[in-house]
């Protein structure tokens, strides 16, 4: 052995797994002319290399700048050791020793342009193969069982790999060398056409006759990455309107995938920064901007798509299969989550078949497991990236913390869930798992915890979750045992979530605006003001309390929260107004509910901004009833203008305990005097967005004053209405505030889990 020769051990933590990280490093090894070993341990990959002691620094200061497109590298530790004496460099069997794992699972990406031109390659030995894959591209996360991600530990195991196939597998040299889904036509997945029963159809081609006979009319079910999709033909009426009437989902609105970028342009407005989002490697649904209809550029997709929005929900292709289906049929496909109403994606073939046989005509079906669903992850651009739905694409990639917190397992919310694992400096969000309320989407939840604490290697000592008694979330919480429960309030939790990601410590201003969180006084809250630390908070102003007549019936009839706010402002005066909301309601309907509020039957009080939208959507004739979560809310903002420099003026009082109240009774009084007076609803609606801004800013100013606090959080899921996020933020900054919003997770319930967590964690780091 040279005397010049040295030895460095190196572990490597990080998104080094499954992405051809140790490709590159036997690439960059012979290129610096070391001998050694790389392999994937439960940590990440290790490394050790023998050669030019003056070459170890370059060599990993280029694995930290320089890794795989997909790879991450969080930390880099090398250590001097004795040289052991290599004749060569080698990738080794991956190390399954049982220590503390801690290697982060990469989430599913889109297929590469390589994959692509091969598989579009008539040459190519996988031309129109749809599973085509390689190092850089193709799932991940939803077929892992365990780590160290290895073929054995994943869905393909029951897939031997033919010789060429193996061949690459094992060429460093090549692009799918380790690349765990390697396949072919002659030793992977395949594709299968089916009817609705399950009967194979002899058609050819299974994709082709697909598109055909999307082409035609049929609805598809497909399944996909991590779960299936109902599929139509976007540019068919009857298709969209059958798929709407079958699968009872009378308003939502559908998703579309498109073939490409120019397939999507005659009917959304992109910029630069959303194009960047449709074309990322993530390849979530950005909601884009429908051209006005006035626009020459203009070419409009059936209205059923998307109902009193000016939005569309738009992704494009992320595996081969769909690249495939998209050439052999439309260029658009409305592509809508495959499961029964309410229940989580369906990712079983049979399940499919016996859950949604009744909507779609035909299937494509593979045999290629899906071990872990996926929801497609939603996210909208402004001024960052915002996410409505952080699923597949993302999860399960952490958040990294600015200090060390013991293992932790927060429980998340009622809505939207997500659950939350903290290990040291990093805080773990699953995928969407939904809303919990039925036993199948619970049993998603318990497998999502029970998968994340496997592969995470986690071990929870403390289990966070909301203060609201009748959630499954909390029952869940309770029934864990030999572990300490932290019950956490609603809002603070969404307040700390935007802290977390943001690496705030210091005590801020929040602004919490959603639809329903459990407050520390028994009543609903939701339109907030806060005061907090990660360990504590102290509410300084909200929104005035008024009923909610028929408690949930109050949320799904938002006509009931129209009554109840205009009855706060006008007591018993509210039967005899002369605007088309009253005429419209039974009067004994109206008297019936009146009675229900004065003497506090099943009307508990709430604070909530959600409801004070779902109010104002039914005063100005929008939305009496919703058939979706934030309906009401999302087409007063459609329909509104733009936000007028002035809006309806509200009242801000403090009471002798110094509680700001901000009540929207003069707001209504407008907003009344307008709609008799004929006002546009738009002008109505602008004015009512602007009173909204107006009235937390000045809040908030009030309380930066006495506090002398100026930094502010703003959370909630109201804050997806791009009018009130922009107007709050402006208007903060102009009073001095620095203002922090969120862009790792998203600022509804989905987030909450993370603020959970970093309570909890605070709380007993504060006891040690």
């Amino acid at each position: 052995m040279d005397d010049v020769t040295s030895a460095a051990r190196i572990e490597i933590c990080g998104v080094v797994q499954g992405v051809g990280f140790r490709p590159f490093v036997y690439q960059l090894a012979k290129r610096y002319g070391f001998n050694g070993e790389v392999l994937n341990t439960p940590q990440g990959v290790t490394l050790i290399i023998e050669g030019d002691p003056g070459k170890i620094d370059p060599c990993c200061r280029e694995i930290r700048e320089n890794c795989p497109p997909l790879a991450s590298v969080t930390s880099l530790n090398a250590q001097k050791i004795g040289v052991t004496g290599y004749d060569s460099f080698r990738i080794v069997t991956s190390s399954s020793v049982d220590a503390s794992r801690s290697a982060l699972i990469p989430p599913d990406v889109c297929v590469c342009q390589d994959c692509l031109d091969e598989m579009n390659d008539p040459g190519d030995r996988r031309f129109g193969y749809p599973f085509i894959n390689c190092t850089n591209c193709g799932p991940r996360y939803t077929i892992i069982q365990d780590v160290p991600y290895d073929r054995a530990k994943t869905s393909m195991s029951v897939f031997p790999m033919c010789p060429e196939c193996q061949k690459e597998y094992d060429d460093p040299e090549d692009r799918r060398f380790h690349a765990q889904p390697n396949a072919c036509e002659r030793c992977g997945p395949g594709v299968v056409l089916v009817d609705n029963q399950g009967v194979p159809l002899d058609a050819g081609d299974p994709i082709q006759a697909a598109g055909r006979l999307l082409e035609q009319g049929a609805i598809v079910g497909v399944k996909g990455l991590g779960g299936f999709h109902l599929a139509a033909n976007a540019f068919d009426p009857a298709a969209v309107e059958l798929l709407r009437t079958r699968k009872n989902r009378p308003h939502k609105p559908f998703a579309l995938m498109a073939r490409d970028l120019e397939a999507i342009k005659p009917h959304v407005k992109i910029a630069g920064p959303e194009q960047e989002l449709l074309t990322s490697l993530h390849r979530p649904i950005v909601l884009l901007e429908k051209h006005e209809e006035t626009d020459p550029d203009c070419v409009p997709l059936p209205r059923a798509i998307s109902f009193n929005n000016q939005r569309l929900g738009v992704m494009l292709p992320y595996t081969p299969l769909h690249h495939l289906l998209l050439d052999s049929g439309p260029g658009i496909l409305v592509m809508t989550s495959g499961n029964r109403s309410g229940e989580p994606l369906s990712i079983d073939n049979d399940d499919a078949l016996d859950a949604f046989a009744n909507i779609a005509d035909y299937f494509i079906l593979h045999n290629r497991d899906i071990y872990f669903r996926a929801d497609d992850s939603i996210v909208q651009y402004q001024e960052g990236t915002r996410f409505l739905r952080r699923s597949r694409g993302y999860a399960p990639l952490p958040v990294m913390l600015k200090k060390k917190f013991p293992p932790m397992l927060a429980c998340g919310g009622g809505l939207k869930s997500t659950v939350c694992l903290v290990k040291e400096d990093r805080a773990f969000l699953s995928q969407h798992i939904g809303d919990l309320d039925n036993q199948k989407t619970f049993g998603f939840y318990k497998k999502s915890v029970d998968h994340l604490q496997t592969i995470l290697d986690i071990a929870p000592g403390i289990v966070a979750h909301d203060l609201h008694p009748g959630y499954m979330s909390t029952s869940f919480a309770g029934e864990q045992k030999g572990v300490e429960t932290v019950g956490v309030q609603h809002h603070h939790a969404h307040a700390v979530s935007c802290m977390a990601e943001n690496g705030l410590g210091e005590e801020v201003i929040a602004i919490t605006l959603d639809g329903t969180g459990l407050g520390t006084d028994g009543t609903i809250w939701g339109g907030e003001i806060l005061t907090c630390t990660e360990d504590r908070f102290e509410r300084q102003a909200h929104l005035v309390q008024v009923p909610m007549p028929g408690a949930d019936f109050a949320v799904t009839e938002p006509w009931r929260m129209g009554i109840s706010w205009l009855y706060h402002a006008m007591g018993a005066g509210v039967v005899d107004l002369d605007i088309p909301f009253i005429r419209g309601i039974d009067p004994s309907k109206l008297q019936f509910l009146i009675q229900m509020m004065d003497k506090g039957i099943n009307s508990p009080m709430t604070s909530s901004c959600g409801r004070l939208f779902d109010a104002m959507a039914a005063i100005a004739g929008i939305r009496n009833r919703v058939s979706y979560e934030g309906q009401a809310a999302m087409e007063l903002e459609a329909v509104s203008g733009t936000l007028p420099e002035k809006g309806y003026g509200v009242e801000l009082s403090t009471n002798e305990s110094g509680m700001l109240t901000i009540d929207f009774s003069p707001c209504l009084h407008r907003v009344v005097a307008d709609l008799m007076y004929g006002e546009p609803i738009s002008t109505i609606g602008g004015r009512f967005h602007r009173a909204v801004v107006q009235s937390f800013v000045e809040a908030a100013t009030r309380v930066m004053e006495r506090t002398r606090i100026s930094k502010a959080v703003l959370s909630g899921g109201v804050f997806n209405n791009r009018t009130i996020l922009s107007g709050i933020s402006l208007g903060l900054e102009q009073r001095g505030f620095t203002v922090y919003t969120h862009t790792q997770v998203p600022c509804g319930d989905g987030g909450i889990s993370l603020g959970q967590a970093v309570i909890a964690g605070a709380m007993k780091l504060q006891e040690r």
